[in-house]
């Protein structure tokens, strides 16, 4: 079936990561990673916490140390949405998984992270969304191997597409 047995996915907060990754997961009847959950265990705190005590660059200094030493088995991994800044785990990625890029308009994740007010996005405080999500597209777009559109369909669809592109 497929020749990498581990996909990551990535993708601006909000594209819905988390939740189709379960579904993936599900599906192909393998484990189930959210990166963001082994952040938040490690460091005994949420995200926006984090961010919030220390700074975004501890995060993303965080972030790094948890995706290059943890073990890459038969799972969908969920990445956070900043992972793209650090080549490092984008390459580890890039060699031992099968990256899938969940696209959304930006009109999308902004909806949807309204939702969640208390979301932890690794930026400087200053940075205004969508100058954080300019800055982030072309560096999904860089690193996929496969891109799947989320906006407006709903996650058991985008986990079939995935399922579906990867098997042809």
């Amino acid at each position: 079936m497929l020749g990498k047995q581990t996909i990551s996915l990535i993708g601006f907060p909000g594209s819905g990561k988390s939740t189709v990754g379960v579904l993936l997961a599900k599906r192909l009847g393998i484990e189930f990673v959210d990166t963001d959950l082994l952040i938040q265990t490690k460091e005994n705190a949420t995200l926006a916490d984090i961010i919030a005590r220390n700074s975004h660059h501890y995060l993303r200094a965080v972030e790094e140390h948890v995706l290059t030493s943890m073990s890459i088995g038969r799972s969908v991994i969920s990445t956070g949405g900043s992972v793209v800044y650090s080549d490092k785990i984008m390459s580890r990625l890039a060699q031992q998984t099968r990256i899938v890029y969940l696209q959304a308009q930006y009109a999308t994740v902004d909806y949807r992270i309204s939702l969640a007010p208390d979301r932890g996005i690794a930026s400087a405080k200053q940075q205004a969304l969508a100058d954080i999500y300019a800055e982030r597209i072309p560096l999904y777009e860089r690193w996929a191997e496969l891109t799947v559109t989320v906006d407006g369909a709903d996650p058991e669809t985008i986990a079939g597409q995935i399922v579906a592109a990867l098997d042809s």
